[in-house]
């Protein structure tokens, strides 16, 4: 049976602690294009989540686990850009430790780093609602010395869902929040309605097909006069 994480917005989340955590890649979701406002300025920018699965323990020796004994999950939400100061280029560049090379620049399959392990660095911060959230500050690679002692095992099944080519299944495992953010998108109001219009020309077609058999049962010696 596939597991595919769920967050099931249910108020049951359980934030991560601040700190440096081990840390591992399991989702990747297409978010479309959203709306930013950055230093007063709104723009609209594609974007992209990803998302980890945390294991270890806080600094109190408890656990990184839900109340359902899960690992705690965080994610990071990114501009889909490689761009030279762009957040993206600058945690995979930390996190793989090397720079892009002009070649992985003109495109780089973010589906690599599904299932690959981290170390990350994670800070509380007060949002505009004045509602406290922990977020990633830093993605960095996992030292030898935690590598050779053993990495934890996996839990969540890796998955990555791309609204060119949307894998329902994942999308349905999202949170109705992240759902509805993705629906809103223009990318997805395209889809749909490309998905209409197929469907309405299928319906046409059909509808000829059955009017056509309907003619071609008909005797060919009927009169005209």
């Amino acid at each position: 049976m596939s597991l595919i994480a769920k967050d099931s917005g249910d108020g049951s989340f359980t934030p991560v602690p601040p700190g440096m955590h081990l840390a591992r890649c399991y989702r990747i979701v297409d978010l479309g294009t959203q709306k930013s406002e950055y230093q007063g300025q709104i723009k609209h920018l594609q974007k992209v989540m990803i998302q980890f699965e945390v294991h270890g323990e806080d600094d109190k020796g408890k656990a990184l686990v839900t109340n359902k004994g899960e690992p705690m999950s965080i994610s990071k939400n990114y501009t889909l850009s490689l761009a030279e100061k762009a957040t993206l280029r600058k945690d995979l560049q930390a996190w793989r430790g090397r720079d892009f090379t002009p070649e992985e620049l003109r495109g780089f399959e973010l589906k690599n780093i599904l299932g690959a392990w981290a170390m990350i660095s994670v800070a509380k911060s007060i949002g505009n609602n004045g509602k406290e959230y922990t977020n990633i500050m830093s993605v960095n690679p996992v030292p030898v010395t935690i590598k050779k002692a053993g990495l934890p095992d996996a839990f969540n099944k890796t998955a990555m869902f791309a609204i060119s080519n949307p894998d329902m299944e994942v999308f349905e495992a999202l949170s109705n929040g992240l759902r509805d953010k993705i629906k809103a998108s223009p990318e997805w109001q395209a889809r749909e309605d490309h998905e209409h219009e197929r469907g309405e020309r299928q319906s046409g077609a059909e509808r000829q097909a059955r009017q056509g058999s309907s003619f071609d049962d008909m005797e060919d010696d009927i009169p005209f006069n």
